[in-house]
């Protein structure tokens, strides 16, 4: 049996990866890497990566006559699956067509409902979930019986959606293969962080834990990964690192985890054997503010790391405690920036805008936060997405947000404000801003160091309009800004006059 896994042309749209860098994909070649142990044929092929037009993705189906075509889903890049595996199921009619990632987990059913094409969606992890696949469609490809007892699939019979139980999340992620790295052009990926003082160095991304046991609104990872976190063992971490030095010359390692600080003690026990190694590693990681100490951090400076990332979302404590269900106080958010300063460690931050009943009083004290540490922290805003699955959904749904008739699998809705070109193609939450408000908010960031300017993407934007209000919302985006530009000129010549 061969196996064929796809990255769409797109990847997963982040701007981060759009100045010629990029990340290998996790989770494919993790399944890759389960699949291979156990004998299977696999190929995977980062379209994104390789630049691959959708008529040299015809091409490789064609050629490559693989049993199993399957393709990653965000809900960013989820058109591109879509189409990918359309065109998979006419270059090669006999295969069985696979749909895995984010946000096929979380719209299983309305993906296959809308997409004959596609024959099954995996749910969640999905190492486990394809190998049993490929054993139950080894030799009766496409006889569907032998799939009512596979957990974590949903798949169509006769006309019909069936929902099998989920799986259960794999307990002992020291089970599993490091990711095949080897089936993708790992160079190609052209992977470096710039670290202060040293510059650009190769870079690779890894995972020691899966899950979150927090409960913040406007996230799927406790849906796709779990509430129940689920870790590596930090021995197991080190040499990983150590293989990621020695095979792919890696000198800065991304650790991919929701909240790498979880466990203090585990935390401690990797620094200290990456201390005691003295591995030639600097590393970055995403955290959860309010459970580091000073200490801790001081640990994670000596053993090379010099960023952590983490979510503030925002400013007004009603609206982060009450309404995203963050949990957190802005005591320990100052705490930790103080710390990183002293420590010399980068603080990259998360805002977002555009709340559940956030007023304009209270996403200023957002970008206010913003605006006192320009030059201290390096901060990421976003306008708030709708993902499905989460609470954010279905509270959209309830209040007429997303229409009666939503689905995810069509483009173009009547009434959904997408930025495709700045945000992706998914819905955005707006509710009591208006655009003129949002679009402040997000020109005053940009103009407080943001690392993107919103102003570059302006042709790519003009492009991606599909209707008059498209138009409206970009023509007020243009207004807001010159109104701040006019403002901050002002400013200055008036500071010039009063020298």
């Amino acid at each position: 049996m061969k196996v064929q896994l796809f990255v769409p042309p797109a990847g997963y749209l982040a701007e981060r990866w759009s100045r010629g860098t990029s990340m290998p994909p996790l989770g494919i070649l993790y399944i890759a890497a389960v699949l291979e142990k156990e004998g299977l044929e696999v190929e995977v092929v980062p379209a994104d990566i390789l630049n691959l037009s959708w008529r040299e993705i015809i091409r490789k189906i064609e050629t490559s006559r693989a049993d199993i075509v399957g393709a990653t889903s965000t809900t960013e890049n989820r058109f591109q699956s879509f189409k990918l595996l359309q065109l998979a199921r006419q270059a090669n009619p006999e295969a069985v067509t696979v749909l895995g990632g984010p946000h096929a987990s979380m719209a299983a059913e309305d993906t296959l409902a809308h997409f004959p094409e596609i024959d099954i969606v995996v749910r969640g992890e999905g190492e486990l979930t394809m190998l049993e696949l490929c054993q139950a469609l080894k030799d009766k490809r496409k006889n569907f019986d032998n799939l009512k007892k596979i957990a974590g699939i949903s798949y169509r019979h006769n006309g019909q959606v069936i929902t099998n139980p989920p799986r259960t999340f794999l307990a002992d992620l020291d089970s599993l293969p490091y990711p095949a790295f080897h089936l993708v052009p790992f160079e190609k990926y052209n992977f470096k962080i710039q670290v202060p003082g040293k510059g650009l160095l190769p870079a690779a991304n890894m995972m020691t834990s899966r899950g979150c046991p927090f409960n913040c609104n406007f996230c799927a990872t406790p849906v796709n990964w779990g509430r129940h976190v689920r870790v590596r063992s930090p021995l197991k971490v080190i040499e990983e690192i150590e293989f990621l030095i020695n095979r792919y010359g890696a000198r800065v390692i991304y650790f991919y985890d929701d909240t790498f600080n979880l466990s203090e003690r585990r935390v401690e026990e990797i620094t200290e054997l990456m201390i005691a190694r003295r591995l030639p590693i600097n590393w970055c990681c995403e955290v959860r503010l309010d459970l580091m100490s000073k200490q801790l951090l001081s640990r994670m400076k000596e053993a090379g790391l010099f960023q952590i990332s983490f979510g503030l979302e925002a400013g007004s404590e009603r609206v982060r405690n009450e309404i995203i269900n963050k949990k957190i106080k802005i005591e320990d958010f100052h705490h930790l920036i103080s710390w990183c300063q002293e420590l010399e460690i980068i603080p990259s931050v998360f805002f977002i805008f555009s709340h559940p009943t956030e007023t304009w009083e209270e996403a200023q004290e957002t970008i206010k936060i913003i605006e006192e540490y320009q030059g201290k922290i390096e901060a990421t805003v976003a306008i708030l997405h709708i993902y499905p699955g989460t609470p954010l959904e279905r509270e959209a749904r309830e209040r007429g947000l997303l229409p009666p008739d939503f689905t995810w699998s069509k483009k173009h809705v009547r009434g959904i404000v997408t930025l495709p070109t700045a945000q992706g193609d998914v819905p955005l939450f707006i509710d009591r801003l208006t655009w003129a408000q949002i679009s402040e908010l997000l020109f005053r960031w940009s103009m407080s160091g943001g690392r993107i300017s919103l102003w570059r993407k302006a042709i790519n934007v003009f492009k991606n309009i599909r209707s008059l209000a498209d138009f409206k919302r970009y023509v007020i985006m243009a207004l807001v800004f010159l109104k701040l530009k006019i403002k901050k000129l002002w400013t200055k010549a008036r500071k010039g006059r009063n020298k």
